[in-house]
Formats: structure tokens, sequence, C-alpha cells
């Protein structure tokens, strides 16, 4: 039985609103330009405000400037003037009168509605008539009393309209739709649930947010009213949910079994220079059981700047690699892209693991090459950008699909990805500092994975902001540090200047920072130049051919150099915080102090 009436309460919710009592085709049309298709659409469209109508006034206490109701009756009403007529009429009380105006009428049917002596409820804008000086209002709100009936004041909705709607119109529709949905009487979370959480039911909460009866509107506007809460607590309810049969329907799928003792990985594990942080050992834990278990891995790598995590994702690549499988890897830019490409040859090459580049900067010869030799199997790992999501990129047997800078990428990118293989393992990267709970909340489909270690003997980054008037001693202070064999970055908002941003740029400040440290080698890196180039100037860098770099924002992520201990930020107050902790991720990676300098305009922010 139960069942029955929510499955009732369902269709109702569903039903397109053009079959609502009052509303019909035309004006469905109407609704549906904000957004109300369904009837669930129309009561999940809550107010922006409210308009308090509880306290009737008297007409000697109404003020210019305020909003008003008052109850009076009509005294008389006319057609005033000749050019431009104004339906005008004339409210009284005991304590006084207000003119109430009209530009737009029907002579007859007002004539008809304002009868001499009608009771009448009015509320709206109160003005000074400075000409006749009386109180009037300029197209009130009426509402017409019956011979004897009392009225009492109450709190109005007030929606977002649209060309063609009224408050009325849309409150009266509204009104209709809560009576039939309190005719049915029913409610879909468990009775036991909204027990435990104090939350009211599903008609209850909707009445009193529409039309406050118990509640103060203050409130529901500032987020306290419990009516509020539950429907607040439901769309977290309902996303948990879909997440936990999503996670659910995965669980029931077959995956790979990976053989996670291999050779390759042994190998790897071994010809590290340093040794793993525990963290980065509980994670690759973590990872391997997944990796040999027969369903499929969905997991997020979380981890700050810095702490590892692409060494642990090497380690789940030659796993697979030495189950026979290949490994596609997916990061934002190309920058990273080729950071990566850098570090499989360094790491994962000498092991026999064949890697490739994938980005859009290929020469048509070399993406042909890459393509053929996935497509064959010759060809173990890729990585790149959205370039190896696109058609005609395909894998022979792929196995694990890793995205770095997860964030950066949308759901169905992700499953485009995954789509390429017959159910492959998904590893999922992220150094945005995310709470655990948040994390699960917003990646309810993933395990979480944290690695919240850095490699020993790093030291903390030391952050300060700098004003531009101390620009000559942050040289030095970076002069000093190149002195004793260290290396540097200026990071510029820009590549070009613009006439519409007053900010400094990488093409603009390049030549006066060669001036300005020579002897130094400095290098330029944007995103504009060609991918031989950039790749030339990031292994100088890495190299320590070049002391000082000068570059804009694609340093932001995949640049490892330990040697580089400090980055002056230009226009830092430009960034976001998100955008900033990356980039200070930059510097801090070797056993040395490091300093990242925030440089803000004169009457920047201090903090």
């Amino acid at each position: 039985m139960e069942t029955e009436r929510i499955r009732r309460l369902l269709e109702y919710l569903d039903r397109p609103i053009q079959y609502l009592k009052g509303v019909g085709p035309k004006r469905a049309k109407t609704l549906a330009r904000l957004g109300i298709t369904t009837v669930e659409d129309l009561l999940f469209l809550l107010p922006r405000d409210y308009e308090d109508r509880r306290t009737i006034l008297p007409i000697h206490q109404l003020k210019p400037g305020m909003k008003g109701l008052f109850l009076a009756q009509v005294w008389s009403a006319k057609v005033a003037g000749t050019r431009k007529p104004i339906f005008e009429v004339v409210f009284r009380d005991a304590t006084g009168i207000v003119k109430g105006k009209w530009f737009h009428f029907r002579t007859e049917q007002m004539k008809k509605a304002f009868q001499s002596g009608r009771k009448v409820l009015v509320f709206g804008e109160i003005q000074l008539n400075r000409y006749e000086y009386c109180l009037e209002v300029i197209h009130p709100e009426i509402e017409f009393l019956k011979e004897g009936e009392r009225k009492k004041g109450h709190v109005l909705p007030v929606y977002p309209l649209t060309e063609g709607l009224s408050q009325r119109e849309l409150r009266k529709i509204q009104v209709q739709t809560l009576k039939e949905l309190k005719d049915l009487a029913t409610e879909y979370l468990p009775p036991s649930l909204l027990n435990e959480k104090k939350m009211p039911p599903l008609y209850k909460a909707l009445r009193e947010i529409h039309y406050p009866r118990e509640e103060e509107p203050e409130r529901i506007k500032a987020r306290e009213s419990p009516h509020l809460r539950r429907f607040i607590f439901e769309e977290f309810f309902f996303f948990q949910l879909a997440l936990a049969l999503k996670r659910g329907e995965v669980a029931k799928e077959k995956g790979i079994s990976f053989q996670v003792e291999g050779p390759k990985f042994k190998k790897l594990l071994a010809s590290l220079p340093f040794p793993l942080t525990e963290a980065q050992k509980r994670t690759l834990e973590e990872i391997r059981g997944d990796m040999a278990s027969h369903h499929a891995m969905n997991r997020l790598l979380q981890g700050d700047v810095g702490c590892g995590k692409t060494i642990v994702a090497f380690l789940a690549m030659a796993m697979a690699v030495d189950s026979g499988y290949q490994v596609a890897m997916m990061a934002p830019t190309e920058i990273l892209a080729e950071q990566h490409f850098l570090g499989m040859r360094e790491r994962l090459a000498p092991l026999g693991i064949r890697c490739a580049l994938l980005v859009s900067g290929l020469f048509r010869r070399e993406r042909d090459a890459v393509l053929s030799a996935l497509a064959s199997g010759e060809m173990d790992v890729v990585v790149g950008t959205h370039a190896v999501i696109q058609e005609g990129v395909e894998f022979k047997k792929l196995g694990l699909v890793v995205i770095d800078e997860q964030h950066r990428f949308g759901v169905l990118q992700r499953a485009t990805l995954r789509a390429k293989g017959e159910r492959p393992d998904l590893l999922v990267m992220t150094a945005t500092p995310i709470p655990r709970t948040l994390a699960l909340t917003l990646y309810g489909d993933l395990e979480v994975s944290v690695i919240d270690e850095m490699p020993q003997g790093r030291q903390p980054t030391k952050t300060k902001v700098v004003r531009e008037n101390q620009r000559e001693k942050v040289y030095e202070f970076i002069r000093e540090q190149l002195a004793q064999g260290r290396q540097a970055y200026i990071v510029y908002p820009l590549i070009e200047e613009s006439e519409k941003l007053q900010l400094p740029s990488v093409l603009e400040m390049h030549p006066r920072i060669v001036q300005a440290f020579a002897p130094y080698k400095v290098g330029l890196l944007h995103g504009r130049m060609a991918r031989e180039e950039k790749e030339r100037v990031m292994r100088a860098f890495k190299e320590g051919k070049i002391h000082l770099l000068v570059s804009t924002t694609v340093i932001e992520v995949g640049i490892d150099v330990p040697n580089a201990t400090v980055m002056m930020i230009e226009g830092a107050e430009r960034f976001g915080l998100s955008q900033l902790h990356q980039l200070r991720g930059r510097v801090g990676r070797g056993s040395h102090a490091s300093y990242c300098l925030l440089m803000v305009s004169n009457d920047g922010p201090s903090q």
C-alpha cells in the first residue's frame, strides 16, 4: 500500500506542468523559461524573498517609501485625465484616505470591481503625491472581501519571474499544486530517517517554505529553518544514494586481476634513489589490493604537491605492464604531459617499458607512429592531454587509466578514456587540498587514498607577501640564492601586454630580467612556444644550465626541479588560492630552505 502511494506521488511530481489545473500549453511555455517543466520543478521553485503582510495598518500609520497593507472601503472611483487617462480610486478608513492609481486598465471592468462602499485589502508601495499632498499607491494588489469577512495578514512568497508572468499568477498556480500534494498525503523519505534527523514531512516542509505560518521568514532566508534544511539534507542524501548505487554496480562488475609482484614492479621499486614514505607505502598497498582483486579499481589518490603521487602511479603502471596490459595517462596541459613523459623515460624506459607522448603538437608522422604502436600493442604506456581520448586512438589491451589533476576533467572525459578498454582499472590524482569528508562527497564513486606525509628532509616553503616598492630588495634576495648555486622562478600572469589589464607580461619583462640578473642565464617559458622549444628550456633548467626561469603559469603543475628554491609571483592578487598553491609547489622539492614571494601592488592585500 505504501509503495503504491509513493508511486502515485512520484508520478504526480513528474507530471508535465501544462496538465496542471490553470496552466495549459501557453502558460507552460512561459514557465519553461524559468526551467519549470514538471510539477516537481514548480514545487521546488523556492521563493527568493518574502513580503511580510501579517500586520494590517490603519491608514494614518502608513509612511511614504514603505510597503504597506491596509484595510479600507472604496470611497470613490473614476477615470481622471483626458490625454493620458488614469483610473483613480479613493480608499478610506476611520483614520484617513489613500488614492490608488492605475495607468493600464479597462474602464468598465474597473468600475464594476470598485463599487462604492466595497471592502478591500490593499497592498503596495506608499508614495507621497506632492501636488495633491496625499498618500497614493500605484497599481496596488487588491483583495476584495465579502460582506462581514474578517481578514488576517500573512506572509507571501516572492518568486523569480519571467516576461508574461506575475507574482499573483505564479502564487495561484503554486497554491493549487500544494493543495493537490496535500491530497496525496505521502512521503518518499523513510519515517525513521525523518524522526532521527527531526525533519518535517514533505507537504508541511514545502507549505512552510512557500507560505510560512509557523516559521519566521528570516529563519528561512538565514537557512536556519528545519523545513528548508530538510531539502538541503535531501539533496545530499539522494546524491550520496546515487553514488552508493553506482559503487554497488561497479563492485559487481568483473575487472582485471593484475600480477602485483612482477619483475618490472620489483625492479622499479629497487631502483628508486630514495625510500618511500610510510604514506606512500600505505597508498601503494591499497592500490595493489585493488589491482590484485577481480573488481575494477576506482581510486582517488590525493596528496599535496611534491608528496610523491607520481612515483606511486608509475609503480601501478609497472604492475599493469607486468601483467601484459597497456596504460593510458591523461594530464590537463602539454607541459605536465611532457614532464610525466620525461619522468617515464627516466624511470620506466630502463625497465623495458615502452613509453610514448601524445599531444596536439606532434607532427603527423610522429602521431601516426604512436597510434599504430598503441593499436598493435607495441607501446606499453602513453601519456597525453585530451588527445588521448580523441577518435582514432585505439589500444590493443588497455588495462589501467591514470588521470592527473582530476578536477580539470569532467566525468564524461574520464568515461571516454575508460571506454577504450574493457573495464580497465582507474587511478585519478589530485593535489588540490580536499578534506577527506568532502572528498568522499565529491568523489563518492571512488575509494580515497591520501598521501599525508612529505619525503624526508623537505622543509616547509616560507611564503611572504611583498609590494612593488620592495622589488629591488626581492631581486637582491634572488641573486643571493643564485650565488649559492640555487635556481629560481619568476612567474607572470600574462604572455603579452594587455590594454584592458595593467599587469606585467612575460614577453615584456623577460629582457629586463635578463639585464637585471646578468651574468646568470635566464630562460623563457610560455604556452605559445613550440613543443620542442619548451622541452629544451625545461631540460636546460632541470640540468642547471638555466639559473632563472621567467614563465607564465604553464609551470603550475609538473615541473620538478629540487634545486629551485625561490619563486616570485607577479600580480599575485590576480591568482586564485588553488593556483597559488600549485605554483608554490614548484619550489621546496629538495632539502634546501625554499621561499615563495607573492608580489602585489603597493595598495594591494597584505595577506
